[in-house]
């Protein structure tokens, strides 16, 4: 049976050795370790476990192999805690070397959060995967895990991170700080409900130079004698008229804002 390359897949396809590849992807022949690619998916079942790892048969003549660094991210004690022999689990490739017959495989989800998108003020939704007395670690897709403080989990002093998330919970997190050399990022989860918060709140509608303008011709500016002298000859017909002038500007104005918003 041919092999596909598993990179655009939708529709599961099973192969004779367990592999199982998508429809919709471009099809390339996949017969050797030499056809594959960083990031590249596979499907496959866990044939052996080891106390460093498991092995993954792919379909290949060659095992992959999954260090038991790349079961999932965060601490891990042991391999079974994760796997067991005859699992059929969807993996991406982390290195291959034809030349060495060698296959390192990964069950941890390629970054799908590159360093130069990340800025400070953006906002995810994101896991928590390790908790320490100093704060939480978030898994927001990027490569590394960022860390929210202590001191950035809510305005009142937190003794304890375990009282307001668990390890598994999903939360909302603003970006404070990113280090891409290092390779660090500071999160805050009060910052993100503070946007929130801000966003929720409804906008003031200011008035226009126009509706001041006809707002003053109906009613006179304040402390103005000599306005209000003028107003005073002004005909009731004219009067009216600015005020359903006023009145039409206000209606075509609240229209607009309802629009935008509604958007």
């Amino acid at each position: 049976m041919p092999w596909y390359n598993p990179t655009a897949l939708q529709a599961p396809m099973q192969t004779q050795k367990g592999v199982h590849v998508t429809v919709k992807e471009e099809t390339q022949s996949i017969k050797s370790l030499k056809d594959l690619k960083p990031a590249q998916k596979l499907h496959g079942k866990i044939s052996k476990i080891e106390l460093f790892g498991a092995f993954v048969d792919v379909g290949l003549e060659h095992q992959g192999l999954i260090h038991i660094s790349q079961l999932k991210r965060g601490q891990i004690n042991r391999v079974d805690d994760i796997v067991h022999q005859g699992d059929e689990v969807d993996v991406w490739v982390l290195r291959v070397d034809p030349t060495a017959d060698r296959l390192d495989l990964t069950l941890i989800k390629p970054v799908g959060l590159k360093w130069k998108d990340i800025q400070p003020g953006n906002k995810y939704s994101g896991e928590v995967i390790r908790l320490e007395k100093f704060g939480a670690f978030i898994d927001i897709g990027a490569e590394r895990p960022g860390l929210v403080h202590v001191s950035e989990m809510r305005d009142e002093y937190v003794s304890d991170p375990g009282e307001l998330v668990k390890v598994g919970e999903k939360v909302d997190v603003s970006v404070l700080e990113v280090d891409s050399k290092k390779r660090q990022i500071r999160l805050s989860m009060k910052a993100a409900e503070m946007v929130e918060t801000l966003d929720d709140e409804p906008q003031e509608v200011l008035p226009t130079a126009m509706e001041i303008a006809l707002r003053e011709a109906i009613d006179g500016p304040d402390n103005n004698v000599e306005a209000s002298a003028i107003n005073v000859k002004a005909t009731s017909k004219t009067r009216k008229e600015l005020e359903d002038i006023y009145s039409r500007t206000l209606s075509h104005k609240i229209q607009t804002v309802t629009k935008k918003e509604g958007e």
